[in-house]
């Protein structure tokens, strides 16, 4: 009962007048509230009292579907990019430089001899030289174990109707009319051949020799397919060769590099950071930024940038391995690691290449509104460059990514990446299945998915923006003396050892010190999301924010209500519980004193009695409890006894 009183009266001190009903509580609130409507619904007529009604309820739901879509809106988290352009002194980039060739071919010769005899004897089998032609009939017979690995087959598309797959090194061929090559899948192509023949380079890789487990890559060209297939050998050999091996058959930075000039200052080979890159060998980088403080561009243009003479010695290129010739070039960040292969150009041999920069900054938001990271701390995929010393990218992860999925899956790692510990890359010998393991992974596009979920973008990044230009050099009147003062300055001799072939010059300068700031920004802030809710609220219903205070003392109101109600039906029920056991009614004050008076006379009547002539209880009455008796009708009858 206590606890019941002190709801009403927390209660009355929260709200004066409401009373203890909802309904009450409803017409209290709908006479003292400053939103437009309810008042009227109260005080006009039956009609007016309904129209009111139903304008309420309608311009009510309006407001609370619009604030649904303003609150949806932010949520969303949408950004808006703003460009700004800006001018200071700026760090020069990281230059990287490499030869396309990887190696020597002089010092890798012997290892990919037996390699280069195999596509030698294919390309005159590819050509269909008439017999007795062949060159191979004189040579040591060859080892076709490497073939049986990863073979290539022609298509022989004459008859379309009937394609014919012809096996290089095998006098029989297969119709493919009704035939499957490999498993389930067909070979089949179309691409002109030497002659009359139309034929298709076709690559299998299967998961071990003689097994219908087989991977096909078609090829529209003999020429793609027979380069695809010695890059496939050819990492699988070299992935065999030590790193400090691989890196002395590459170009030396004292033989690449012929001559550099930094603005006003000159430099030289010494200026350079060497690293191994898988495809192109030694890369040599200037202002890396590693060791030391990055350079500082003191002035826009061609005459405050980095001039360099390349000697890419295109007469030592792998005949199979590279058919592109020239120097391969990245601008990046310091401390970043290059990807050429995705983000490099090519500077081609005999010419003067010039390149203007600008910059581009990008800003993004991270989380929540974009999925971004700040140096890949947070993501789930081990960064195996980081054994460079080189910061995040994305490209970075998802290479890690693959790698990480090719060990996982073919128990060996792929030579184009980085290898964690106690990891061996792939090779035929230790690993005959690798082959169809990794073409069925970079087919696959679960995996694909996986890395692209996993990996995230920078949230600031620096884009370099090329123009190119070039022009033939040295023209034909200088080339004489430019050629015999290089050769001189590289091999001390006074003949000429340089050619146009591999001579390349290379200007790499600012533009402009103007650069471009891209940042993002939330489209939708808290401030733009209450203004919003605030002005379709007062539009529709004429409300504040004094109003919304006021609907949710009603809530607190009605919730008291409730809490109070709750404790009367507790009570209510509980006094019920009492009745179902008791189910007479209680005696009254007189039937009490009454009873006592009876209970008094018996007990004098049984005192005159004998002991042995006491009567009995009636049987199923207690026994009388005299001291209670006679104490009882004190507290029954009150103060109000005493008073008489």
């Amino acid at each position: 009962m206590n606890l019941k009183k002190y709801f009403i009266r927390a209660l009355h001190r929260l709200q004066k007048g409401p009373g203890y009903t909802y309904k009450e509580l409803l017409v209290w609130y709908c006479d003292n509230t400053n939103t437009h409507g309810p008042k009227r619904i109260i005080k006009e007529g039956p009609k007016k009292k309904l129209i009111w009604f139903f304008l309420t309820l309608l311009f009510a739901s309006l407001v609370f579907w619009q604030w649904g879509i303003l609150i949806n809106t932010y949520l969303s988290y949408n950004v808006t990019s703003s460009l700004s352009i800006g001018f200071k002194t700026m760090k020069f980039p990281a230059v990287t430089v490499c030869n396309a060739n990887p190696f020597k071919y002089s010092e890798v010769k012997h290892l990919l001899k037996e390699l280069d005899r195999l596509i030698e004897v294919a390309l005159e089998r590819i050509l269909q030289p008439a017999p007795g032609n062949s060159s191979e009939n004189a040579s040591p017979p060859l080892d076709l174990e490497l073939w049986h690995q990863i073979p290539l087959v022609l298509i022989d598309e004459h008859d379309k109707d009937n394609p014919v797959i012809v096996d290089i090194f095998e006098r029989n061929q297969t119709a493919l009319g009704n035939q499957t090559a490999g498993g389930n899948q067909t070979a089949a192509g179309n691409q002109t051949a030497a002659g009359n023949q139309t034929a298709a380079g076709n690559q299998t890789a299967c998961s071990h020799q003689g097994s219908d487990n087989c991977t096909y890559r078609n090829f529209t060209s003999a020429a793609q397919a027979v380069t695809e297939w010695y890059i496939l050998q050819s990492t699988s050999i070299l992935s065999k060769v030590p790193l400090q091996e691989r890196i002395r058959m590459g170009y030396q930075a004292e033989d690449m590099i012929l001559a550099c000039l930094y603005g006003a200052e000159p430099c030289n080979y010494k200026n350079f950071t060497q690293i191994y890159h898988p495809d192109h060998g030694n890369c040599y980088i200037f202002n890396w930024g590693m060791d030391e403080e990055a350079l500082n561009s003191s002035n826009p243009g061609a005459e405050f940038g980095l001039k360099l003479i390349l000697d890419i010695s295109q007469q030592d290129y792998i005949p199979y391995l590279s058919s592109a010739a020239g120097a391969r070039l990245m601008l990046h960040q310091q401390k970043s690691f290059p990807f050429l292969k995705d983000q490099g150009i090519y500077a081609m041999a005999g010419t003067e290449t010039s390149i203007g920069v600008l910059v581009d900054e990008l800003e993004r938001m991270g989380y929540p509104y974009s999925d971004c990271t700040m140096n890949g701390s947070d993501v789930p995929v081990k960064n195996l460059y980081s054994q460079y010393n080189t910061s995040y990218s994305i490209q970075a992860c998802l290479r890690s990514c693959f790698q990480n999925h090719m060990i996982e899956i073919c128990g060996c790692g792929h030579y184009m990446f980085p290898l964690p510990e106690g990891v061996n890359y792939c090779n035929n010998e230790d690993n005959p299945g690798w082959a169809y393991c990794y073409s069925s992974l970079r087919s696959s596009i679960r995996h694909r998915q996986i890395c692209i979920d996993s990996c995230k973008e920078t949230c600031n990044d620096t884009q370099y923006k090329m123009t190119i230009s070039m022009a033939d050099w040295p023209s034909e009147a200088s080339e004489d003396w430019i050629f015999h003062i290089l050769s001189y300055e590289r091999d001390m001799s006074t003949n000429v050892t340089l050619d146009r072939n591999g001579i390349i010059k290379l200007n790499i300068y600012f533009q402009e010190y103007n650069y471009r700031t891209i940042s993002e920004s939330a489209a939708t802030t808290i401030v733009w999301l209450l203004s919003s809710l605030g002005g379709q609220f007062g539009f529709w219903m004429g409300g504040s924010v004094l109003c919304l205070i006021e609907f949710g003392e009603i809530i607190i109101d009605a919730l008291w209500i409730t809490v109070i109600n709750m404790i009367s039906w507790c009570k209510g029920l509980k006094q019920k519980r009492v009745q179902a056991r008791y189910p007479d009614a209680p005696p009254t004050v007189s039937e009490l004193v009454e009873a006592h008076t009876n209970l008094g006379f018996q007990h004098e009547d049984t005192d005159a009695l004998p002991r042995d002539e006491v009567l009995p209880p009636e049987p199923g009455t207690p026994p009388p409890n005299y001291d209670s008796l006679r104490v009882q009708p004190l507290d029954v009858l009150g103060p109000d006894s005493d008073a008489e």
